[in-house]
């Protein structure tokens, strides 16, 4: 895949104060630069949320928050934050890459108000835009976007979830009539967990089977998505339409979710969101893309957006948990060795280093991801670069960095808790309730495990495709290849050249370890060997009948799901070390050029019992590893501040009372206070340290 055309920007020196080793970083060249394509868009975006009346108020009853969440959407709409990626006839900017820039930093004004500007803006009035035609455009857009048609995006079913293809609702044409007949047939049908459903909307975009009348029996023709009004401008349920309120939830309770079904709902012929799939009024299907399979496929990855946004806002979350966490252990003081010694910052020790920084590094290997997947999904949706490969591209990507960076920010919001300690837990610090918000990203659009499992059928996929025309050459070529890892790996004999190479030198085995060339090797190694494996495991599957094929893909599921995680570690990795490549300021460089080495160092050291198994490493070199890694620490630590201030957020996006400087003049005024009593010569003096007497 070819890289977007942006990424070639650069970052150029500026004045910056060194460390006491000569190394600095540029904390505001480096800002810039993580502020990527769009930066002026993310700089008001980061305005907005910084504006207290975007703010979440901790203590408010769900009513209370849902109904502030409502007006702030109108206060998004009165400040312009909603239309970027919408025509410029409807007041849009036909700007899709700077609408998601923006939208992903609204995360940090409140998450609830965030996922509900998606669900009105990027899923409702997204799916009217892209999966309908002109007439709906003109119809409906104009009052999606002013807010006077607040609405729900109605996929999801109690009984489906990820499964979009086996959903229950029907929608039936009646050719009498010139109608469609929505129905939920039974229980599980109902849509379920739908933002916007439970009280604001007063439409959804509903999903689900077309069937149209056949000669001899009825046509199901798929998936398709029709407009249905579900409520009078009073909030009263239509006729045939009725719900339920999905209730207090673990986070997100800003949003009213809730549920719908449907008991023969009549709407008109033209409600079709016809861009794919279209029907006459004597209930004639065409469409433009002949094959059913290839037809669902295309209609859902016109709404891939959702994937790209969580991407972004999951790293934003990581990014603020960090700056407060990293900023706390900066001023934060626990024990000491002696009673004359000041206590040592957190972040001195070498453990909560591991805990904070290597998230860090994922952090600025996520970010520079998500940066490159933006700018395709731009591309792709602007029309720069829009053909089928690369839409299959985008839609590969997008499933396998929302997995890990959703599943990142978990965890790191987790870490940066605990690393905060009591102070962590309190709501005024936000870390526990960004954890809880943002529980839902890992199963929001798509469960990562499922997404991952497309892009191991993905990479299988591609895999297949290098042998499929392949002449007798090719395949002796690979045969041989296969021999030869064989021979140099499983054997050991890799083990032994490099043994061989580094007996007696941990610093050349480190030096082995630090290069990328290595780590390239070493982490591509990994994902090409793990497909080759489950190439040869499901070889022959796709030929037995369906029962018996799942069956063997099921006995290999966790192989798979590995697979592609492998793959998206080394997609961030390979962005990572591309981002590198427009740095020109030196210490900005070996600063961040240490961050990569330690994030592609934790990867496989994560992993090391697959390298020594696979013979791809020594125990040498295995052992060389984690001092390395240390070593890698005790170098950032000094810099680790500026790394997370070169974020951009200030006091009004992280809103942390630990994160304003408190707990430094806290510390402050108690090293000043101990100075003083030890000045004074009536310090008390611990009884484990007198000295016995006689």
């Amino acid at each position: 895949m070819t890289q977007p055309a942006s990424l070639t920007r650069t970052l150029a020196p500026g004045p910056a104060a060194a460390d006491d080793a000569g190394h600095a970083v540029d904390v505001g060249l480096l800002g810039g630069y993580l502020l990527g394509r769009w930066p002026d868009i993310r700089r008001a975006a980061r305005r907005l949320a910084g504006d207290p009346e975007l703010h979440r108020l901790d203590g408010q009853s769900m009513a209370e928050h849902r109904r502030r969440v409502r007006d702030q959407l109108q206060y998004l709409v009165d400040h312009g934050g909603v239309h970027r990626a919408f025509p410029a006839r409807f007041g849009g900017a036909d700007d899709p890459g700077g609408n998601i820039a923006g939208y992903e930093e609204l995360v940090l004004a409140d998450p609830s108000l965030q996922i509900k500007a998606g669900v009105q803006w990027g899923l409702f009035g997204a799916a009217i835009l892209h999966l309908g035609t002109t007439g709906h455009h003109e119809k409906w857009l104009p009052d999606i976007l002013s807010l006077r048609l607040p609405g729900a995006f109605a996929m999801t079913e109690t009984g489906h979830g990820s499964d979009v293809s086996a959903i229950a609702t029907t929608a039936t044409y009646d050719l009498a009539s010139g109608e469609f007949v929505v129905n939920t047939p039974f229980r599980a049908a109902w849509k379920d967990y739908l933002g916007n459903a439970a009280r604001d909307g007063k439409a959804a975009v509903v999903f689900a089977k077309l069937i149209t009348p056949g000669r001899d029996h009825p046509v199901d023709h798929g998936v398709h998505a029709f407009m249905v009004p579900i409520r009078d401008d009073g909030g009263a349920f239509l006729p045939g339409v009725g719900g339920e309120d999905d209730g207090l939830k673990g986070g997100l309770n800003g949003i009213d979710n809730g549920r719908l079904h449907f008991d023969n709902v009549r709407i008109p012929r033209a409600n079709l969101l016809n861009r794919y799939g279209d029907v006459a009024p004597d209930g004639t299907y065409s469409s433009p893309i002949a094959s059913p399979g290839r037809r669902f496929f295309t209609m859902l990855g016109t709404l891939v957006q959702g994937r790209v946004s969580l991407d972004g806002a999951a790293v934003a979350a990581s990014k603020a948990a960090l700056a407060i966490a990293v900023r706390y252990a900066n001023e934060r003081r626990q024990f000491t060795a002696s009673p004359n010694a000041e206590e040592q910052r957190l972040l001195d020790y070498q453990l909560h280093q591991r805990r904070l920084l290597t998230r860090l590094a994922r952090t600025y290997a996520a970010a520079f991801a998500h940066e490159e997947l933006l700018e395709r999904f731009h591309d792709v949706f602007s029309g720069v670069r829009d053909t089928d490969a690369d839409r299959e591209d985008l839609e590969t990507l997008a499933a396998v960095l929302k997995p890990l960076s959703t599943w990142h920010a978990l965890d790191t919001l987790q870490e940066c808790r605990e690393a905060c300690g009591g102070a962590g837990f309190l709501a005024e610090n936000r870390l526990s309730l960004l954890r809880a918000d943002l529980d839902i990203y890992a199963t929001f659009e798509g469960d990562n495990n499922v997404l991952l499992q497309l892009v191991a059928k993905r990479l299988l996929a591609d895999y297949a495709k290098e042998f499929r025309n392949a002449d007798f050459g090719v395949l002796a070529r690979w045969v041989a290849a296969q021999a030869a890892d064989v021979t140099l790996h499983r054997t050991g004999l890799r083990r032994v050249v490099q043994t061989v190479a580094d007996t007696g030198s941990d610093r050349r085995a480190a030096n082995y370890l630090k290069d990328p060339g290595t780590q390239r090797e070493l982490l591509t190694g990994r994902v090409g060997a793990m497909v080759a494996e489950l190439a040869g495991a499901l070889r022959g599957a796709g030929k037995l009948p369906p029962t018996e094929s799942a069956k063997i893909f099921n006995r290999h599921q966790h192989g798979l799901i590995e697979a592609a995680r492998a793959h998206g570690d080394l997609l961030q990795w390979e962005a990572f070390t591309r981002a590198l490549e427009g740095i020109r300021d030196p210490g900005t460089l070996e600063v961040l050029t240490w961050l990569r080495d330690l994030f592609g160092l934790g990867l496989i050291e994560q992993h090391l019992g697959w390298y020594l198994l696979n013979g791809r490493l020594s125990a040498q070199r295995a052992r060389t590893l984690g001092p390395y890694l240390n070593r890698l620490l005790h170098r950032l630590r000094p810099h680790a501040q500026d790394l997370v201030d070169a974020f951009g957020y200030g006091p009004e996006q992280l809103r942390a009372a630990i994160a304003t400087g408190a707990e430094a003049a806290r510390q402050q005024e108690a090293l000043a206070w101990a100075r003083a009593r030890r000045a004074s010569g009536d310090f008390p003096v611990p009884e484990k340290y007198l000295q016995p007497e006689g």
